[in-house]
């Protein structure tokens, strides 16, 4: 770690926080008083996608057996060549896509412009010994050391603690060292505790979010408040990270305890554990929404970590530019966002984080197109599912973190019917093909897109399911846990490398 990243925390920890929320408040009425004037209206929905990755040992230069598809650092220098962005953790990398307009054309765009660019970026990485990785959580660490000194290392640094493993993000190591920072950061799962002294443990999870725009600024909530309701069936669907590393568990637990009482969604747990330590509640299922104004003014209240300053230059929104700054901590699993560099770009959209890496593009690209099919298709309809009681919104979305699918998550179908199981998903991806229909899509389009979740629904199987499937062969071979974990984890890898690109993950079994 470098002396000028320790200043620039400082330089962090010095800015007066009341300041800092007072331009904050006085950004949201400028951010406000342009939605009322109709600068974020666009009339057309808009899609985008980021896209997490982290890289791993590709087995050509391992030292021995147990390094095969261990977690590897990714060379900075590696992700300009790459074109993506870094992220929380150093053997982290980020797609953003080019925003695209919800039609066939667009759909079509987002899906190619992911797989070219993540085709040269594996390239890249393979000419380093490493592979990219789309999935939920890893669970081998890097060659030599234990995913528990690997999330927790640290160093100080004239009195600022620094993450040894984090990027160079000023943001993230602040966190560990303003005067509301908690002692410890905690993660907190079943059969899993782990404290470091900063947010590091955050970095196990990777994650797809795929980004809504509405065409009307001031019809957000509607569409926000149905994306709550979908929030926790596309998360049963999308399961995909029952294991921690090994090292992780707590010393006594049994691999039959473990899968017992394991999680199929452990990313929740991660993400709301660590960022929720001390007095703030960063990271939580929000509430619904009754205005656009009422979005604004959550980012107003919800508590600061690391209030930072920021330059304003000649962009649009450069005029809310520390109440953006603030909305770079507000973690919600579905959240409202304004921005754009000018005021014809101006958008408001929602981004909608509950999805891990999935195993493959194909499937990545289907929780894109469910999600902008619903969110197009249910608010026109009236769909009656708004009427589902916010606390059985909540509860599905826990429920599914838990259980995936196969738990007792409710749902209102189009003729007003409570219902649970394959009827919730029938209504629910009919919606979606629906929503895709009024696109522009053709049926076989619509179906293509949607095809991949249809086909969990059907075999009842989880990229969490096949997980703990693998694991409890290698078990039942006479494997221990660890190494059972291992198995698991390079076949994944090993299947995502013929399959990633071009497959699906319904060809994995």
């Amino acid at each position: 770690m470098s002396d000028d990243l320790a200043e620039r925390v400082e330089d962090v920890l010095a800015v007066d926080a009341a300041e800092f929320e007072a331009q904050a408040k006085a950004d949201a009425e400028v951010l406000k008083r342009e939605l009322r004037e109709g600068t974020f209206d666009n009339h057309q929905s808009i899609v985008g996608l980021e896209y997490e990755f982290y890289a791993v040992s590709d087995g050509r230069w391992s030292a021995s057996e147990d390094d095969v598809h261990a977690l590897m650092r990714v060379p900075r220098r590696l992700l300009g060549l790459m074109g993506f962005e870094k992220e929380l953790g150093l053997h982290n990398a980020e797609m953003t896509t080019s925003p695209q307009p919800l039609n066939p054309h667009g759909l079509r765009a987002q899906e190619s412009e992911v797989r070219a660019r993540l085709d040269a970026a594996l390239d890249c990485a393979a000419a380093e010994g490493m592979r990219l990785v789309s999935d939920g959580m890893w669970s081998i660490p890097p060659a030599g050391e234990s995913a528990r000194e690997y999330l927790t290392d640290s160093v100080t640094d004239g009195g600022v603690r620094l993450a040894t493993n984090m990027s160079n993000s000023v943001r993230y190591h602040a966190m560990a060292n303003g005067p509301t920072a908690p002692e410890s950061f905690t993660l907190d799962a079943p059969h899993v505790s782990l404290e470091a002294d900063t947010v590091m443990p955050e970095a196990l999870i990777t994650s797809i979010q795929p980004h809504y725009q509405v065409p009307h600024a001031a019809d957000l909530p509607y569409h926000f408040n149905y994306a709550l309701r979908v929030a926790g069936p596309l998360l049963a669907l999308g399961v995909n990270s029952p294991f921690f590393p090994a090292d992780l568990y707590d010393g006594g637990v049994t691999a039959d305890e473990i899968l017992a009482d394991g999680w199929d969604e452990n990313r929740i747990a991660v993400f709301e554990s660590v960022l929720n330590s001390g007095d703030h509640e960063k990271v939580a299922f929000p509430g619904d929404l009754d205005t656009v104004e009422d979005a604004v003014d959550r980012v107003v209240e919800d508590s600061t970590m690391v209030p930072m300053s920021v330059e304003r230059g000649d962009r649009f929104d450069d005029d809310f530019a520390t109440l953006r700054r603030k909305h770079g901590t507000y973690w919600r699993w579905v959240r409202p966002v304004f921005d754009g560099a000018s005021r014809s770009s101006a958008n408001a959209r929602i981004e909608f984080r509950p999805i891990a890496g999935q195993p493959t593009v194909r499937d990545s690209v289907a929780f894109q197109a469910a999600f902008a099919g619903l969110m197009e298709r249910l608010p026109r309809l009236d769909h009656p599912v708004i009427d589902l009681d916010w606390e059985t919104a909540e509860e599905n979305f826990y429920t599914a973190m838990r259980e995936g699918p196969h738990g007792d998550l409710r749902w209102i179908d189009v003729d007003g019917d409570d219902v649970t199981g394959a009827d919730l998903y029938e209504d629910l991806l009919v919606h979606a093909r629906d929503g895709l229909r009024l696109a522009g899509c053709s049926e076989e389009e619509a179906n293509y897109y949607l095809e991949p979740l249809r086909k969990r629904v059907e075999t009842g199987v989880t990229p969490a399911d096949w997980k703990r499937a693998r694991v409890r062969d290698a078990l039942d071979d006479a494997d221990d846990f660890e190494t059972a974990l291992r198995e698991m984890q390079r076949e994944y890898v090993e299947r995502q490398s013929d399959s990633l690109l071009e497959g699906a993950f319904a060809d994995w079994f």
